[in-house]
């Protein structure tokens, strides 16, 4: 656990947390004494690979690939 006085978190907060790794605590001390601790949060993004999707089962109207009404007389 990284141990710093109160100044030096005063002067330097964004660079200590940015120095933190996910999970890891800072303890903030005044004159030696525990004074707040400080963990940087886990990553909520999750990375997922191309086809790891598990639900296979899908649903799709039957005319799916029908022709529009829209475009009938360009296909005639």
């Amino acid at each position: 656990m990284t141990t710093v006085t109160i100044q030096e978190a005063e002067t330097r907060l964004l660079d200590l947390i940015k120095q933190l790794a996910p999970g890891e605590e800072l303890l903030i001390t005044d004159h030696g004494q525990p004074l707040a601790s400080m963990k940087k949060a886990e990553p909520t993004i999750v990375s997922s690979k191309a086809g790891c999707y598990q639900k296979t089962a899908f649903w799709m109207a039957p005319d799916f690939d029908a022709p529009l009404e829209e475009f009938r007389e360009y296909m005639e």
